[in-house]
């Protein structure tokens, strides 16, 4: 199921950057919407990165472990950490150039699709009505891939019930027995997170974040079920154009989050570093803490993409910061059953981040937000896309 997702990802994504850049004419105002993205990734990551930093330091999960990294065995992690290793930023920058222009699209590579589909926006939308007629044809296009979409997602409650079945089978609740808290702590922190920081988001926004829960539930549960939120990244698209954000904002904003606004990793981050330098006994500064802060929230956006991306990060940190290399090892066994947690943080943080930039650009549409917000969201028919 999440192969056959990936097959229109990239398409989907080149559509509607593409249509949604070369729609608005007005470069600056593309400018100005993408400033304002980054604007709130920047904020609410780091936001993340603080409440689990007080989490961590609060609660302490690691602390009554007593585990001895010297039995741990680290060759689990080797490879996270050669991929760690190799992660410059000079090796990031030229990673997001595609060797060919449909290279990005044929591998699917995220950062290299949102790179080329810009550039082609950009460009259309410099030309004018000369390129009205390649214009309508991606628009025609885009019907078509959403379409393929809606016949793809039919497989999706089977998908995630393989995923979830997998999960359980493979790692079981017996596996958790002594990581439970750190479970525990990781999801309940997400909750609060989610209901608390970004619910007073939606508040200013002028909607509540329950009805959004409530209207992305089969969205969420999908993310639940595979780990990916790839899975539900076309739905998303659809449903926030429906719920009153522009074609335009949602087009930059949603694929965007998708690499710059990991809220849920970015937690989880904070969490598993601190987590390890309390079962290896090695005691942290405030100082040392913030960054360690600091390096997370700047190698999290530098991995984007790639898979795993929470681990790759992680073992990088403790490399730099003389942590036990061997306490990733412990999480290697639960990751899939936190990238759960950390999947729907993530989703849920970049619907909110599109109201956000909406309703800051004031391109909101209040009439549909209310008919969503009675738990009426229009028909897709409805929409100003011709997405119908």
């Amino acid at each position: 199921f999440i192969k056959l997702v990936k097959m229109v990802i990239a398409p989907v994504i080149f559509l509607t950057i593409v249509t949604g850049i070369a729609g608005m004419r007005d470069l600056g105002t593309v400018g100005r919407v993408a400033a304002k993205a980054f604007a709130y990734f920047l904020f609410f990551s780091t936001l993340a990165l603080i409440v689990g930093l007080i989490v961590a330091n609060l609660v302490q999960p690691g602390a009554g472990l007593n585990i001895d990294p010297a039995t741990l065995d680290a060759s689990k992690v080797s490879d996270y950490a050669a991929k760690a290793h190799d992660t410059t930023l000079t090796g990031f920058l030229l990673a997001i150039i595609p060797d060919t222009f449909l290279a990005a699209v044929s591998e699917g590579n995220l950062l290299q699709v949102l790179f080329v589909s810009v550039l082609f926006g950009i460009a259309l939308a410099m030309i004018g009505e000369r390129g009205r007629h390649v214009f309508d044809l991606l628009e025609d296009l885009s019907i078509a891939f959403f379409k393929l979409v809606s016949i793809v997602m039919k497989a999706a409650p089977i998908g995630a019930f393989g995923a979830m079945a997998f999960t359980i089978g493979k790692y079981g609740v017996g596996s958790l027995a002594n990581l439970a808290e750190l479970v525990a702590t990781f999801y309940l922190t997400s909750l609060l997170f989610v209901l608390v920081v970004l619910g007073s988001a939606a508040r200013l926004a002028g909607f509540s974040i329950f009805k959004l829960i409530a209207y992305l539930k089969a969205e969420l549960l999908l993310v639940l079920g595979t780990s990916s939120s790839e899975s539900a990244l076309p739905a998303l698209i659809e449903k926030m154009e429906r719920a009153g954000c522009p074609k335009t904002i949602v087009g930059l904003v949603v694929p965007t989050g998708y690499s710059f606004n990991l809220d849920g990793t970015t937690l989880y981050l904070s969490l598993a570093s601190l987590f390890v330098a309390q079962i290896g006994g090695v005691h942290l500064t405030f100082g040392q803490q913030l960054v360690m802060m600091l390096t997370l929230m700047l190698t999290s956006k530098g991995v984007a993409g790639v898979p795993r991306a929470a681990l790759v990060v992680l073992t990088a940190t403790l490399t730099q910061f003389g942590l036990p290399l061997e306490g990733a090892a412990i999480l290697l066994g639960i990751d899939q059953l936190m990238d759960m947690g950390r999947t729907a943080v993530n989703v849920m943080g970049n619907c909110i981040a599109t109201v956000v930039v909406a309703r800051w650009e004031g391109v909101f549409d209040d009439e549909r937000m209310r008919a969503f917000a009675a738990g009426q969201p229009p028909a897709v028919g409805a929409a100003s896309t011709p997405r119908a």
